[in-house]
């Protein structure tokens, strides 16, 4: 299978997670439980629109108007004072969270509460409604997870009679509140108490609502009754089956709503409010303003006592202006006494203890109706594409990164994830601030740690099963414990080509093939083992590996993508030097035919890689560099050397003692390369060493300058004291020839080798 095949199975699979999570109720609880406050928390508080307010009734408010802290103890002609200050200042809906379904102690307050309620005209009353033990089907409840409900008990009839409308708005105790009713199923498919104060507020664009309705299905507009015949539950009970009979209604008005011209901006609003509130799910979600009392708040007290420039610092008849009031317990801090909390856990609850109050929870639907900012999940498929889309997407990504075996990998993984969380979440942030659209924010983060994680073992099984491969190979021609140690050193094994700089040694063995020849295999393959064993011990030691091995021939290669190449330069010195010496040891045991070793080394850029396919791989440096390593190499046989490099591995480099040889244009190469001879390390060689390569450079002189005959006395006299110079005997020919022939044109001194 191809790593493309791999990457898109597994982005496949981390997508298709995704998915699979979001379409079970797990998917919802955890982004219920666990997204929805991270969201909440990243937008923090947002205003309030100012057409809605709340008159609470609290505490301080009880204090003030000497009254009992109780809601349901206060006289009701209390409440009747409050409507008529509220209806004189221009509230435009008033909507009482009280209960008024039993007669008061004072039956003249009922009367006076009725009498003002109907002055008024725009009242309305929450009825109440007890909770069953059984659970509400899904179906019937959308996203909420409510218990049944069913109503229970009538308003006083003197109060009915007299309000506008009356409506439910049932919110139990449950772990948080997420979202409310509009229309609640299982009581008839009754309107609650946000929509009832919504088709209130709106009845003032009514006429212009039927009117584009008429234009955009005129069949349907036969169902509209006039507002002022029936009541307005009724009306909005109407106005629902329409729009559920016919789902383009919605899209068919707000195209006409878009291009009508006559229309004020507030009218817009309205009709668009109630193209939505009609059209939309019986369950919707809560776009929560802030903490308590971000919705606006008027203490009971305040709101009783306001009056035109009242001078007092409390609230001005103006302050309800064209409002929707809602009024109703909220206590400004936690209250006393348990018995009259009426309170509920939401994502803005403060740690003191304070929660949301039903009243407050009433007013921000009815807010979130009004501004047609509710919470909105995407629908199903796009949701489910999101997911599926943004798995793929970074399965595909953290896929392609090298397998992390180093702190600086490993670390790349991490941020990239935490990149990729970043990312998300301010889609996510900006959407639901911006838009109100809900995305899911914890499923999403899970697949972005299944990614890393996922990607992460595959490719360390990967690693693993390539590395297996390659011991399997060299197990051939090398002890186990060295080959254990070699893919230690090694890094990841990629088929991806790196471009790196390094160092790369190349040896071969005199004789190998007369040997392969003489011994039997067995006896072959254990003189081998112990050769490898042998040479690849240093290499280990001064950091390098083992890169490839044909017959007598080996490979290593030290490298890196940046810091000090003189360091990985001295460790490749460092390690020919003792290759050589661990050799010498070799070929003076007794016993087994000698393998007498030429070395070479260049350094320079080369491509790194694994090469091969199914169950064989190679891992190996590629370049120019490798072809002049072995060609370093091979230049032995002709100087009569064991170890020679490339003059740029010694440059700037002090702790070793070299002599140049001179400048070489090797086989296959375009231009000449200088190089030297590594005789050992400089604090360790001897004077006879020392002489050897001062004299040696004097001779070089003589033979780059023409110096015949300097030359030849020279490279004569290293001869008198190291009979078996290679070097020396191989410029003393090349200076008798020359003295005898002189060159013949323009003089470079370079020597250019047409062998391997």
């Amino acid at each position: 299978m191809t790593d493309w095949i791999k990457r898109l199975l597994f982005a496949f699979l981390v997508g298709t997670f995704g998915v699979l999570i979001n379409l079970t109720p797990l998917g919802l609880e955890l982004e219920e439980d666990l997204g929805l406050p991270r969201l909440f928390q990243l937008r923090g508080a947002a205003p309030a629109p100012p057409d809605v307010m709340v008159v609470a009734i609290d505490k301080a408010s009880a204090v003030q108007l000497n009254l009992p802290v109780v809601p349901g103890l206060w006289p009701r002609d209390v409440h009747a004072h409050l409507i008529e200050n509220l209806s004189e200042a221009g509230a435009k809906v008033i909507a009482f969270d009280l209960r008024f379904d039993t007669p008061g102690k004072v039956p003249e307050y009922d009367v006076a509460l009725a009498k003002a309620i109907n002055n008024a005209g725009n009242v309305v009353i929450v009825e109440r409604l007890d909770r069953e033990d059984s659970p509400l089907p899904a179906e019937q409840g959308g996203g909420a997870h409510f218990g049944s409900m069913v109503k229970s008990a009538a308003l006083l009839p003197i109060i009915a009679d007299a309000a506008a409308a009356q409506a439910t708005f049932p919110l139990p105790r449950t772990s948080r509140i997420n979202d409310y009713w509009a229309f609640k199923t299982d009581a008839g498919e009754a309107p609650t108490l946000p929509v009832v104060a919504l088709q209130l507020f709106a009845l003032d664009a009514y006429e212009e609502f039927a009117r584009l309705l008429r234009d955009a299905n005129p069949s349907l507009a036969l169902r509209l009754p006039d507002r002022n015949s029936i009541a307005v539950e009724n009306l909005i009970l109407t106005l629902r089956g329409i729009f559920t009979d016919e789902p383009q209604l919605a899209q068919q008005m707000i195209t006409a709503l878009n291009r009508d011209a006559r229309l004020d901006q507030q009218s817009r609003r309205l009709i668009r409010s109630m193209v939505s509130l009609y059209s939309g799910d019986e369950a919707r979600y809560l776009n929560f303003y802030g903490p308590p009392r971000t919705v606006r708040t008027i203490p009971y007290y305040q709101a009783l006592r306001s009056h035109h420039g009242s001078g007092t610092g409390g609230p001005t008849e103006n302050d309800f202006k064209g409002k929707a009031v809602f009024v109703g317990f909220s206590a400004a801090t936690q209250p006393e006494q348990d018995r009259i909390r009426d309170d509920y856990h939401t994502v803005f609850s403060r740690s003191d203890g304070l929660y949301l109050s039903g009243v407050e929870i009433a007013a921000t639907a009815f807010a979130n109706l009004l501004e047609d900012r509710p919470l909105r999940l995407l629908p199903p498929p796009l949701n489910l594409a999101i997911v599926f889309l943004w798995g793929f997407a970074i399965a595909i990504v953290v896929a392609a990164l090298p397998q992390p075996t180093n702190i600086t990998l490993g670390t790349v993984f991490v941020l990239l994830g935490l990149g990729f969380v970043s990312i998300y979440v301010y889609i996510a942030h900006h959407q639901f601030t911006n838009a109100g659209n809900w995305l899911p924010l914890i499923v999403p983060l899970l697949q972005v740690s299944v990614a890393v994680f996922g990607a992460v073992s595959l490719k360390y099984y990967d690693v693993k099963r390539e590395r297996e491969i390659l011991k399997k190979a060299f197990a051939k021609f090398v002890p186990q414990r060295v080959v254990t140690e070699i893919l230690k050193s090694t890094g990841p094994i990629t088929t991806n080509n790196r471009l790196v700089h390094g160092a790369c040694l190349a040896t071969d063995a005199d004789r190998y093939t007369t040997l392969s020849e003489e011994m039997n295999p067995a006896q072959l393959g254990l003189l081998m083992n112990d050769y490898y064993a042998t040479m690849f011990e240093p290499v280990s030691r001064h950091e390098g590996a083992v890169s490839d091995v044909v017959g007598d021939a080996m490979l290593a290669i030290w490298t890196t993508s940046s810091g000090d190449e003189s360091s990985l330069r001295k460790k490749a010195c460092l390690a020919c030097l003792d290759i050589a010496d661990a050799l010498e040891r070799f070929n003076a045991i007794k016993g087994r035919p000698p393998l007498y070793t030429r070395i070479g080394l260049h350094s320079g850029e080369m491509l790194l890689g694994a090469v091969g396919a199914l169950h064989h791989f190679e891992y190996r440096a590629v370049g120019d560099i490798v072809n002049t390593a072995n060609r370093i190499q091979g230049l032995n046989k002709y100087l009569g050397t064991r170890l020679l490099v490339s003059e740029q591995v010694i440059e700037g480099l002090d702790d070793f003692l070299t002599r140049s040889v001179g400048r070489f244009l090797l086989a296959g190469r375009t231009t000449f390369i200088r190089v030297a001879e590594l005789m050992g390390r400089k604090q360790e060689a001897s004077s006879e060493q020392r002489w050897l390569a001062e004299i040696f450079t004097d001779a070089m002189l003589a033979y780059e300058t023409q110096e015949w005959n300097g030359g030849c006395y020279n490279f004569a006299e290293i001869l008198k004291a190291f009979p078996d110079d290679g070097p020396a005997r191989f410029y003393l020919k090349r200076c008798q020839h020359y003295r005898e022939t002189p060159p013949v044109g323009p003089w470079d001194a370079c020597i250019r080798m047409e062998g391997k």
